[in-house]
């Protein structure tokens, strides 16, 4: 009996990706020097570079799932691809789970041992003498061997937890109730969409487009208050340097997980897209939401209430 092989669709080349990588790196160069500029108190280009790179990624994606979305209406997609693009889609998750655990593990280890090798020992008696060390790192080493003449300062005030009796006025928190709302809602949008209720999944997936957007505001308004209030900054030694890569990198993440469900939703409303059965674009974005929020749970146990 002759054995039958499915068509494997292999799609064109295309330019997206070179694209989408310049795109990314105007962002970055531009956030990059916009950081520089704040420190030394200079009007540039960075901010300007930054958002323009910024929107060439966003539409550059936009335009690549629009292929992507094109080639599955025609039918070209056949089942092997599909499942490529799940293990792809898989992948790419644990690459990012690996990525933040590298930040975590920097953490752990500045806690758990830099911190004693500098306070303890030949090293405190030789090099910093007098620094004692705390977590979170209000006076740095430098602060405490050079006092006023140090380079490196801490912050005036930090992060940490305030107490639970607190926490009705404490931004963490909100974003915590946010974020884990968030992720609720966009479990409903799942449900309604595989008991084919598209009113229902678009009211769901909206909220949670909404929530992320929330999220985002929210935590702008905590960097604020952070740099201009509790003097914590990028500068303000290695409390604030895992601070705002940890917490920095994780709204990055944010904004790319809500800008993915963003053309989830509009995907729906706009072009009625989505079945119980082919759903694999929201599928995917709602993975990478639901690892946004893991994240953010061990951000707000490690860097927060354990700060």
């Amino acid at each position: 009996m002759e054995q039958q092989h499915e068509t494997y669709y292999v799609p064109e080349q295309s330019k997206f990706p070179l694209f989408a990588s310049l795109g990314l790196f105007l962002t970055v160069f531009g956030l990059g020097s916009w950081l520089n500029e704040m420190t030394h108190d200079k009007d540039g280009s960075g901010m300007t570079i930054f958002f323009l790179g910024l929107a060439f990624f966003c539409l550059i994606l936009f335009k690549w799932f629009g292929a992507a979305i094109d080639e599955n209406i025609r039918g070209l997609n056949s089942a092997q691809l599909k499942r490529s693009y799940v293990w792809g889609m898989g992948w790419f998750i644990f690459s990012e789970v690996m990525f933040f655990a590298a930040f975590f593990g920097a953490l752990f280890y500045i806690r758990h041992f830099a911190l004693p090798w500098l306070s303890e020992g030949p090293t405190n008696e030789l090099l910093w003498k007098g620094f004692e060390g705390s977590w979170p790192v209000m006076t740095t080493p430098d602060m405490a061997v050079n006092g006023a003449n140090a380079n490196v300062l801490g912050p005036e005030q930090n992060m940490s937890n305030p107490g639970i009796g607190n926490w009705g006025s404490w931004l963490p928190f909100w974003n915590t109730v946010i974020l884990m709302t968030s992720s609720v809602t966009v479990h409903m949008a799942h449900v309604a969409l595989k008991n084919d209720k598209k009113s229902a999944f678009n009211l769901w997936l909206g909220l949670t487009v909404a929530l992320g957007m929330i999220f985002l505001v929210v935590q702008a308004y905590e960097y604020i208050h952070a740099y201009h209030e509790l003097g914590l900054t990028l500068e303000s030694g290695i409390y604030g340097t895992t601070f705002f890569l940890l917490t920095g990198f994780h709204g990055l993440h944010v904004t790319m997980g809500t800008f993915m469900l963003l053309v989830q939703w509009l995907r729906s409303v706009l072009k009625g897209h989505f079945k119980h059965d082919d759903c694999f674009g929201f599928e995917a974005s709602s993975w990478y939401w639901h690892f946004v929020d893991v994240v953010w749970v061990g951000l707000f146990i490690f860097v927060y209430i354990l700060g």
